[in-house]
């Protein structure tokens, strides 16, 4: 593969002098979670690498997208034919989920058990999850149907569901590139059980349980939307500018001034900008017409805009304003809304969805293999490189 020095040599510099710093708040996680998953990472041998598991948790949850996809491509499946997407596929949700989110939580505690934390790893855990957020979202979508106002989702409302999913993926590691300490939302993991009993409970009484009032004559989208949007405002919004106020006034801020600290936000405020444009004015509403092409767009995009500001974040440098992933992006946009697309506007988006991927696949491959070269390390095993 063409190999790319995606990495500057100030970037890798500030990856020696990186330590990792985390606090996590959570009741459920730190009472319940940690201690199961200290038990489990007991279970993983030691020659196991911890990119490995973190690997396969991805590779998991991305198996669960196809094949999910497969079923209900157009995410109308639970509403127009409830019997459609068969019980085995909601039980292999649960449990792809389930492996995901536990893989993804122990491949951490794995590397400091062996000894192999490096940098690498946590940029390729971060990285991942910068994508297997969105996608986790796109699974659950399949649960409840789309354009039905009063059991499932409007498009809308599915849109601005991921917008808000993603944001509050953005903003913990805005917070990080300020503060150095990464705050793990509260969210993350109250979501991620949430998901898992829902997929149960699907299989156990199929889809139509989501078609009937759950509490007080409220449908699961009901309540769901408004805990999202709330838990987003209330508490994962301020929390972060409190904790960068906190940082600021013990003057222990990574930024020199206001407008480093906000460089980062410029890209995925423009990203959502765009996408929010293209939804608004697509003559041929386009994403009614390919939902899952405009939401798998959006996911990768966003990721690869990510993936640079953690990058940053970990080395200690400022990222550029604009993600280059946002001109070409802004002149499919101008050329949809403008109706110079025409009929080709789905075409146009499968193609840019295409190039998107591929482009956001191998500055993964090519970063992965930069670091490793550099650490002197191999990312998917535990073996020592012999320096030539």
């Amino acid at each position: 593969m063409w190999r790319v020095q995606y990495v500057s040599a100030q970037q890798l510099a500030g990856f020696r002098q990186y330590k990792y710093s985390a606090v996590d708040t959570n009741p459920l996680s730190v009472h319940i979670l940690q201690p199961m998953w200290d038990q489990i990472v007991k279970i993983v041998p030691q020659w196991v690498a911890p990119n490995l598991l973190t690997f396969s948790g991805f590779v998991m949850l991305l198996i669960n997208y196809f094949l999910l996809s497969f079923y209900d491509w157009d995410y109308t499946a639970s509403g127009t034919s409830p019997g459609s997407i068969p019980t085995w596929v909601w039980l292999f949700s649960a449990f792809a989920t389930f492996c995901a989110y536990t893989l993804d939580s122990i491949d951490g505690k794995h590397a400091r058990r062996t000894q192999c934390s490096t940098p690498l790893g946590e940029l390729f855990d971060h990285g991942l999850d910068s994508w297997a957020t969105s996608i986790f979202i796109f699974n659950f979508f399949s649960l409840c149907s789309r354009g039905n106002e009063q059991t499932g989702f409007l498009l809308h409302k599915m849109f601005l569901s991921l917008s808000i999913g993603l944001l509050n993926f953005m903003v913990s590691h805005w917070e990080k590139y300020n503060t150095g300490v990464l705050f793990l939302p509260w969210g993350y993991d109250i979501s991620q059980v949430v998901q898992i009993v829902l997929y149960v409970l699907t299989a156990a009484a199929g889809v139509e349980i989501w078609h009937r009032p759950i509490l007080f004559g409220y449908y699961i989208v009901d309540i769901l939307i408004p805990l999202i949007i709330g838990l987003s405002i209330v508490l994962s919004f301020p929390q972060t500018l409190y904790n960068i106020y906190k940082a600021y006034l013990k003057k222990t801020l990574k930024r020199d001034s206001f407008y480093d600290g906000c460089v980062p936000l410029v890209s995925p405020i423009l990203l959502f900008t765009l996408i929010s444009i293209w939804v608004t004015l697509s003559p041929c509403d386009i994403l009614a017409k390919e939902t899952r092409m405009f939401f798998w767009m959006l996911g990768v995009t966003f990721s690869n805009i990510l993936v640079r500001m953690i990058i940053c974040q970990m080395s200690n440098t400022r990222p550029k304003v604009f993600h280059w992933f946002l001109f070409p992006l802004a002149l499919v946009v101008y050329t949809a809304v403008t109706g110079q697309l025409g009929r080709m506007e789905p075409m146009v988006l499968a193609l840019f969805n295409v190039f998107v991927t591929a482009a956001h696949v191998h500055y993964g491959i090519c970063v992965v293999r930069q670091l490793s070269d550099y650490f002197n390390i191999y990312a998917f095993s535990l073996k020592k490189r012999i320096r030539e």
